[in-house]
């Protein structure tokens, strides 16, 4: 992204980018890919102006024929580089990959087939895809809204087929306690591995600055500081049909789902002195 932007061929700016990696499916498999969001534009490559990128009209962004072609050799090669230095681990049916021979001859003809790139605008607009897009930066590989339970034949949870369409996509999984706990484990990183990478005009290292940059070729102010407003009030409710007390509501679920809230130990003492 960063060398196909930077060519006066196609954008001609230095552009950044945030990449989240998310490891999972719905049914915990394992699903390594990256969702990577980058602004519409970039700095030029002597800092003096903002570059938009093209519209609808013509290519959008940048060409994904190059892309797909550069992403391509460089995936081969660094797969080469790995296994030259022993990095790969080759188990199984792909054993006999372990010869460099034998795996030159499997990369060969990946180098002529066609490997595709998608980019597109967001339709919603950008607050959409941050919305979008935070849903995987800080969250497990499954919640516990979609625990239904676990007994001797193993744990039961909600999952979403993306192959069938409507109510048929919302199905239940019972998988064997080892089988759950297996597949739970893929998806934990290993320690000091960063799930969130900021590139390009984002790196840490001069981000700041940057940014600033770019507001101020923009005419763009900074957001104003977030001030702790008070909470907001209570929502009315009506009264409880049953002793005619104040409604408060503690916690909603679909139709089928159990509950997670539980009772507290604790106990409420109320003294009415008139």
């Amino acid at each position: 992204m960063l060398t196909i932007a930077a060519d006066p061929r196609h954008l001609g700016a230095r552009i950044g980018m945030t990449a989240v990696l998310h490891t999972w499916g719905s049914a915990l498999t394992h699903h390594p890919h990256v969702h990577m969001i980058a602004p519409g534009g970039g700095l030029s490559l002597y800092g003096e102006r903002f570059v938009p990128c093209r519209g609808r009209r013509r290519r959008f962004f940048l060409p994904v024929r190059v892309l797909s072609r550069l992403f391509r050799r460089l995936m081969l090669e660094k797969l080469a580089a790995a296994h030259s230095k022993g990095l790969l681990t080759l188990q199984g049916s792909l054993a006999k990959l372990a010869v460099p021979a034998a795996f030159a001859a499997a990369l060969k003809p990946l180098r002529w087939k066609k490997w595709f790139v998608y980019i597109k605008e967001p339709f919603a607009g950008p607050k959409a895809v941050l919305a979008y897009l935070s849903r995987y930066t800080h969250r497990a590989a499954i919640s516990n809204a979609r625990l239904i339970a676990h007994d001797e034949r193993g744990v039961t949870f909600r999952y979403k087929d993306y192959r069938a369409d409507g109510l048929a996509r919302r199905k239940v999984m019972t998988l064997a306690t080892d089988e759950f706990i297996r597949r739970f484990l893929l998806h934990i990183l290993p320690k000091g591995f960063h799930r969130i990478r900021h590139y390009g005009l984002f790196a840490n290292t001069g981000r700041a600055a940057n940014v600033a940059q770019l507001r101020e070729l923009l005419s763009s102010a900074p957001p104003p500081e977030v001030i702790a407003s008070p909470c907001p009030a209570e929502t009315v409710l009506p009264p409880c049909p049953c002793c005619g007390g104040r409604m408060i509501v503690i916690e909603f679920f679909e139709r089928g789902m159990q509950p997670q809230y539980r009772q507290p130990f604790v106990a409420i003492i109320r003294i009415d002195t008139s």
